[in-house]
């Protein structure tokens, strides 16, 4: 277990995509702002998606500049194809997420290609990031269960994983998109990528569909990951994945490491007020339950 664990913030782009209320602008960037203050290291501000697939994400040039000129966070963004990269790079970004999803069926959905279409699209991208001083990460969709096929090879993850190693990405991450995994399979998949990969970012992004989401984050801790995605008060899901759910919460999560006694940086209650901020933004409640207990110490309670 790693006292260096690195908390991502995703609610600004996975946490708003699906949902039906259009933020502006002022107030995306309002959540990222607020989200800085409580001192997250690491925010996922957009994707460059397109916007007639994702519409939320129309302003991402928008938004991204102005994102990018808040001290003290690491700006992300995820893009899908050249085209997104085009506009990443032009918008100033240097730190970009490429997707491909582990099946076949949830690639079409997600970017109309088979995988291996997918990845091969990316390799020019790959040869670009080198030039343009741009950091990649690969993330896996549907690592651990797709909704349209079931079981997922993890031995297909990995390959693909291998893949995007090879073209030069700086971090990995295995992503439970609709909520699928179970516990073991996240340490199975952390051990194999942490002794096959050495020296690679390895990150878990889990999603709460059936519950097991914050289980699944402490396996994922347990067993070495050095990235952990999370969104603010557990708002989010996938446009293009039936019933899928926020990501854990973010404010669940780092009151579940600091009990631990893995120092977050974070500064737990304006956390937890950016998300009772962010759930009347939305309006509709949020599935985070910190914001609705409340933290129960001041400081983090004596392991035994």
């Amino acid at each position: 277990m790693s006292d260096g664990i690195i908390l991502c913030d995703v609610a600004p782009r996975d946490g708003i995509q699906n949902e039906k209320i259009m933020l502006s602008s002022a107030q995306k960037l309002e959540l990222i702002r607020r989200l800085a203050a409580a001192g997250m290291p690491w925010i996922e501000v957009a994707s460059f998606a397109s916007p007639k697939w994702v519409p939320q994400m129309a302003d991402a040039e928008e938004v991204f500049r102005a994102a990018s000129q808040i001290p003290g966070i690491r700006p992300i963004v995820l893009v899908l194809n050249d085209r997104g990269y085009d506009r990443a790079v032009a918008a100033g970004a240097h730190y970009i997420r490429l997707v491909v999803a582990s099946t076949d069926t949830m690639n079409q959905k997600n970017a109309n290609a088979l995988p291996e279409v997918t990845m091969a699209a990316y390799r020019p991208i790959f040869e670009r990031a080198r030039r343009d001083n741009v950091e990649l990460t690969g993330t896996i969709a549907t690592s651990f269960g797709c909704p349209f096929e079931g079981a997922v090879d993890p031995d297909r993850v990995l390959r693909l994983a291998a893949q995007f190693i090879e073209a030069g990405a700086a971090e990995v991450d295995f992503a439970d998109t609709v909520g699928m995994a179970v516990p073991p399979q996240i340490e199975r998949i952390l051990m194999r990528a942490r002794k096959e990969f050495p020296g690679v970012r390895i990150g878990i992004h889990v999603h709460n569909t059936r519950n097991l989401g914050l289980a699944n984050a402490y396996a994922a801790v347990r067993a070495g990951a050095d990235v952990l995605d999370a969104s603010t008060g557990g708002a989010g899901g996938c446009p293009f994945a039936p019933k899928a759910t926020g990501n854990i919460p973010m404010d669940d999560l780092v009151f579940m490491l600091e009990g631990m006694g893995i120092k977050t940086g974070v500064d737990l209650d304006k956390l937890v007020a950016t998300s009772r901020w962010f759930e009347e933004l939305l309006e509709h409640p949020l599935p985070a339950m910190l914001p609705k207990a409340g933290p129960c110490w001041d400081s983090p309670p004596p392991l035994a």
